[in-house]
């Protein structure tokens, strides 16, 4: 895919801050739409919405430090993950849009009611009189990547594991690269019907690396699409990327190799949601011979995950053999500590996903450099509590 900026990685803007807008303008077009969140739109970077939303409040009193507040507010915040995902799916049921905001760590809470969720749209499915329903609409944010002051208690992507394994085909687990995509993504959900929706992104600044035309197109084939920016014809390894933060150190990893191993064909692929057994949504899955195409039929592949490995290499191995696939991702290991250290403690960071390729080259003195320069990340992160590569 050609993209629009000149400098692919060079900007930074917030997806959270994106979404934020988008969830402003809904808010002005849709008399009733509603916005869930425990207590944590603020801190999600959503608080845009209460320049023209108030918080439901009801008859309470309210104080000078309060955000606006009114008994007919429409942004619903209440500590208990349960009830709101109560009143959401009963407002989903009356015809009208919906989206609910948390921690990625605290959405599993309510991991029972979304299995519920699906099996109720299963079932209406398949009764005639019934309308679709619009979709359960699920944003996650402040995730297991990036929790600098909250720590291990708050380092979960459980949900996106077990909506994928769910045989009923009925959730979309969607992981836009940057603000653009995460737009295109928020543009998928408040338009889709009987699904779940869970997309994951980062509230900080990320990198910008596609344009509205390139997301467009992941969402429109397969869920799958080569950065050219980034790619080689005929590569000799493929290395793929499933989240924003995971997908920028692929492609840091793919620049690093360029560098030390001048010769080296490589290629990126992006991958912006997977489904049941599949890359893409569940109306719009990968076919094979896409796939085939993106990562050749017999390169090594190197995918980076925002989740647990696992769940990435059972989908990648309904494609192609798994002794092609080396799947990195979050192994439980967590702390209170920086964003590369929890990279380098997950074997997540560009430096893990070079070494892989060093390895297959028998290029072990790449290997040891590699090793050394994570090594002295860690000590660097350890007495001073900042990072030496950012």
């Amino acid at each position: 895919m050609n993209d629009n900026a000149v400098i692919p990685g060079a900007e930074k803007y917030s997806p959270a801050v994106k979404i934020g807008n988008l969830l402003t303008e809904e808010f002005k077009k849709d008399s009733h739409f509603y916005f869930f969140s425990p207590d944590e739109t603020t801190s999600n970077k959503f608080d845009e919405i209460f320049d023209v939303e108030k918080r439901a409040w009801g008859d309470m009193p309210i104080k000078p430090w309060d955000l606006p507040e009114s008994a007919d507010g429409r942004i619903v915040e209440m500590l208990s993950e349960n009830v709101l995902f109560s009143v959401m799916t009963g407002h989903l049921a009356n015809g009208e849009k919906a989206m609910m905001g948390s921690y990625e760590a605290f959405f599993p809470v309510v991991t029972s009611q979304i299995l519920q969720q699906m099996k109720f749209i299963n079932q209406s499915k398949q009764v005639e009189w019934r309308e679709p329903m619009p979709a359960v609409n699920l944003l996650s944010t402040s995730t297991c990547w990036r929790q600098d002051h909250n720590g291990f208690t708050h380092q979960s992507p459980a949900l996106i594991s077990t909506l994928l394994s769910i045989p009923s085909n009925l959730a979309n687990c969607i992981f836009p690269i940057d603000d653009i995509a995460a737009e295109a993504a928020y543009r998928f959900m408040i338009d889709s019907t009987n699904v779940v929706n869970l997309t994951t992104f980062d509230k900080n600044e990320r990198p910008r690396y596609i344009d509205m035309n390139h997301a467009k197109f992941q969402f429109d084939n397969g869920g799958a699409s080569l950065f050219e920016f980034a790619s080689d014809e005929d590569p000799d390894f493929v290395l793929t990327g499933v989240g924003d933060i995971v997908s920028h150190e692929a492609i840091e990893a793919i620049k690093l190799l360029k560098n030390d191993i001048p010769e080296i064909k490589l290629r990126f692929v992006g991958i912006n949601a997977l489904s049941y057994r599949a890359i893409g949504t569940t109306n719009n899955k990968l076919k094979q011979s896409e796939f085939s195409k993106l990562f050749t039929v017999d390169k090594p592949i190197i995918a980076n995950f925002h989740g647990y490995p696992e769940t990435l290499e059972n989908i990648l191995e309904n494609y192609t053999s798994k002794y092609r696939i080396r799947v990195h991702g979050f192994n439980e290991e967590g702390s209170t500590t920086t964003p590369f250290e929890m990279l380098r403690r997950n074997m997540a960071s560009r430096y893990d996903l070079a070494i892989d390729v060093a390895t297959i080259l028998n290029r072990f003195d790449l290997v040891s450099k590699y090793q050394e320069i994570l090594k002295q990340n860690h000590l660097h992160a350890i007495n001073t509590g900042t990072d030496l590569i950012v």
